[in-house]
């Protein structure tokens, strides 16, 4: 049966990569047990993917004099939207296979115990201006947009709504949206369990999005600070645990995976997205920059300390607050994970 294979993969654009992604139309046997006794979900298996060729010096991955990368199929999933289609995320390989040095995926360490619950948010542009901004000046100030109800506070919902029911149709496990504190700013939760699944499918939802707004002629806008002045900014809130924090816990745990996180917090800002100092300024609910601090149920620190983790008896997940809503979820996994493994009990994070 032929299907549609919608190959996906990042550039190498900086300070952030941006989604690239191209149509293969192949001659699938679903009969045909598939090598490595891979099983197979509701679809192909990456294993059994053809890798594909693209032209690096189109996404700023090679030269023009040698030009070839390759595209490695890490993670499939369902495409609700066309027919007999999958989404194909994908590794860039260097034409001889070795990992490209814009592939942050590849150093991401096999981790199934560690789960990931990213609060991404994104805002809504139209004409150079968020939803529901008049042609002229500002609408009036924030405070009735967050989770509000009405043309007059809510705009966009069709598309936030639409992207919900084409995540979940993907199997992707998105578990809520919400209009947010800027009119025309929305968050939608994902949850991964898993290094690598949790950054694919963050990136696949991204994908998902930008090709929803296209109908729309909307561009999805994940600045950190899309508007400047008096309105709250755009993150990317990281919730994470593993089995230990989970199980076991204890405030001592907690802590020390926190102080742990405080001596690395440069080496985090520098890669939790660019232009993160318009969002990270002590101010509309965040921690300074260049200050690290933690607390229960603070939502102004760079890590907030949930209260239902105290209540567990100190068992459940930290909320790393820093990153920016144009961060790169591979490379804040990669960070996160091995932060922990660090930590002196040496149970956290088993490889």
């Amino acid at each position: 049966m032929l299907i549609k294979l919608e190959y996906i993969w990042l550039d190498g654009y900086q300070p952030e990569s941006n989604l690239r992604s191209k149509t293969k139309v192949w001659d699938w046997d679903p009969t045909q047990q598939p090598k490595y006794n891979t099983l197979r979900e509701n679809g192909p298996c990456p294993e059994e993917l053809p890798i594909w060729s693209f032209d690096g010096s189109s996404t700023r991955q090679a030269e023009g004099t040698y030009s070839d990368c390759l595209l490695r199929p890490v993670r499939v999933v369902a495409d609700p939207v066309r027919k007999q289609a999958f989404l194909v995320m994908c590794e860039v390989l260097n034409a001889d296979f070795t990992p490209h040095e814009t592939n942050h995926r590849d150093k991401l360490k096999t981790d199934s115990d560690a789960w990931f619950g990213f609060e991404q948010e994104y805002t809504l542009i139209k004409n150079g201006k968020p939803l529901g901004f008049p042609k002229d000046g500002n609408p009036d100030p924030q405070g009735m947009y967050y989770c509000s109800v009405g043309t007059r506070n809510v705009n966009g919902r069709e598309i936030a709504e639409e992207h919900l029911d084409t995540c979940l149709s993907a199997g992707l496990q998105v578990t809520g949206i919400n209009a947010e504190v800027l009119l025309g700013q929305w968050e939608y939760q994902l949850l991964g369990k898993g290094n690598h699944i949790a950054g694919d499918d963050l990136w696949l939802s991204r994908y998902l999005l930008h090709r929803i707004c296209e109908k729309y002629s909307v561009h999805v806008e994940f600045h950190p600070k899309p508007v400047l002045g008096e309105w709250n900014g755009s993150g990317m809130h990281t919730n994470f645990s593993n089995k230990e924090m989970r199980e076991v816990g204890g405030e001592e745990l907690f802590r020390e995976i926190c102080e742990k996180l405080k001596s690395r917090h440069t080496e985090f800002i520098d890669n939790y997205g660019s232009f993160n100092e318009l969002r990270l300024t002590g101010e509309y609910e965040t921690a300074d920059i260049s200050n690290f601090s933690y607390g229960v149920a603070d939502r102004g620190s760079s890590i907030r300390i949930p209260v239902g983790v105290v209540n567990d008896g100190w068992k459940g997940y930290l909320e790393d607050r820093r990153p920016a809503s144009n961060a790169d979820p591979y490379k804040v996994i990669n960070l996160i994970s091995a932060t922990l493994k660090d930590c002196k009990t040496e149970k956290i994070v088993e490889y």
